[in-house]
């Protein structure tokens, strides 16, 4: 069996330490390279390069006539998904909407920020957007609750969900339940860098969207690098990442489990312990191998290629400080907190896609069903990014309204800016020029 990589902080030279902050998808240049040409097929075929692409790529016997899935296949899907199952996404699709419905701004606000002088914002949705669901290394139904139901919250005319087909030609069954039940049902067959550009370009079947968001493979990161000057290619999300925070408190099997959450999603993730506690440390390494023997092998393997390779493992520090401070330089999609007092690090933990507080707030909990978004920002671009929400289904407009009086009063300093900065029409706008005008002359 493979040994966890474990890693010594300061042990590490500034290169070593540095390497372990690298995710899979920093180095898309090779992935660029292949979409590319993904890219122009589908661009100049269409419906005909996802037909190809769907047989090549994901297996699946999908013809051009069979791309969008129909009222029926819904229906159908309803009939195979066990009705507890059915309950669950229920239960998981009203917690996000409710999150999500909490999340909206006031449609419009004024404010008057000098005598005649009223400015404000108004909100509204986009006209388009499709959420991708990924399907390579399983079905994710809750993607689609994290995707479309802000869609719908938020008022977009027109969401759509693109996913790849499965071995039968079909959409995960789970995956049009959820669908249907967050209010969304066209769906397409279509994965990675074909689905980027089905969505950019449009197709015979793919209506042609504003934006793409969702999580996706270095494929489908790739793809929206590449048509970022065609679709809004929202928020980054690419492959899963975590750390789990731990101090001396902590107990080190429970965090294991919570290791292991964001490791089993695939080879291209990353997941680090990071503890000041050696006992800790040594708990975790104990517990692992005992927990992959409850996993089959195909997730036990994806596990294992993160946790004993090199984009995770266990990072020992000597201070909570040192922790703390490669958690922030880290700035992790999940951060989950192994305290018996979490809220004490809260306010040095500056940068993480969520972060979840105490050993009960399992990372697969914000997986499924606690409400905020699960879709996050990857390869540290926490630092400045947000989860998805329903602020990326809208747009904000500037409003102002100005009176005769608070022209007046404004129009002289303005007209001096402008002639200071050289704009002639500028100035001629707010100078006499403008009572002239409104007098005929």
């Amino acid at each position: 069996m493979p040994e966890v990589s474990v890693h010594v902080l300061k042990s590490l030279s500034a290169e070593a330490r540095a390497k372990l902050l690298t995710r899979v998808e920093g180095d898309l240049g090779p992935f660029m390279e292949k979409a590319a040409p993904i890219i122009e097929a589908v661009r100049t075929e269409g419906d005909a390069a996802l037909a190809r692409f769907a047989q090549q790529f994901d297996k699946s016997p999908v013809t051009e006539d069979a791309i969008a899935a129909t009222p029926a296949d819904f229906d159908a899907a309803f009939d195979s998904v066990e009705r507890e199952m059915i309950d669950v996404l229920e239960m998981a699709v009203d917690n996000v909407r409710r999150f999500h419905e909490a999340q909206m701004p006031t449609e419009m606000w004024m404010k008057e920020m000098a005598p005649g002088i009223h400015c404000g914002e108004r909100s509204s949705p986009i006209p388009s957007v499709a959420c991708y669901v990924p399907r390579g290394k399983g079905s994710f139904p809750s993607v689609v609750n994290m995707t479309a139901v802000p869609a719908v919250v938020a008022g977009v005319p027109l969401p759509i969900i693109v996913t790849p087909p499965g071995p039968d030609g079909k959409v995960d069954a789970a995956t049009l339940v959820a669908a249907r039940l967050a209010g969304v049902e066209r769906v397409f067959k279509c994965g990675g860098a074909q689905a980027v550009a089905a969505v950019a370009y449009g197709t015979q079947t793919v209506p042609k969207c504003v934006k793409f968001v969702g999580p996706g493979s270095p494929w489908v990161i790739a793809a929206k690098r590449l048509l970022s000057g065609m679709i809004d290619p929202g928020p980054p999300a690419g492959p899963s990442e975590s750390i789990v925070l731990a101090d001396e408190t902590a107990n080190g099997r429970v965090a294991a489990l919570d290791l292991l959450n964001e490791s089993e999603h695939g080879p291209d993730s990353s997941a680090y312990l990071v503890t000041n506690s050696q006992r800790v440390a040594d708990e975790v390494l104990a517990a692992i191998p005992g927990y992959w023997a409850h996993m089959g092998d195909e997730r036990t393997g994806y596990s294992q290629a993160v946790l004993c390779g090199a984009r995770g493992g266990i990072v020992v520090c000597e201070t909570m400080e040192d922790a703390i401070a490669f958690t922030n330089d880290y700035a992790p999609e999940h951060l989950q907190v192994h305290s018996k007092s979490p809220y004490d690090y809260l306010g040095a933990l500056k940068n993480a896609g969520e972060i979840l507080l105490g050993e009960h707030s399992a990372i697969c909990l914000g997986n499924y069903a606690l409400g905020p978004n699960a879709v996050l920002p990857t390869n540290a671009t926490a630092m400045t990014r947000s989860p998805l929400g329903v602020h990326d289904y809208l747009k904000l407009t500037s409003i102002a309204h100005v009176t005769k009086k608070g022209y007046d009063s404004l129009a002289p300093q303005v007209r001096r800016f402008a002639e200071y900065e050289g704009f002639e029409a500028h100035a001629n706008a707010v100078s006499p020029l403008r009572e002239k005008a409104f007098n005929g002359e």
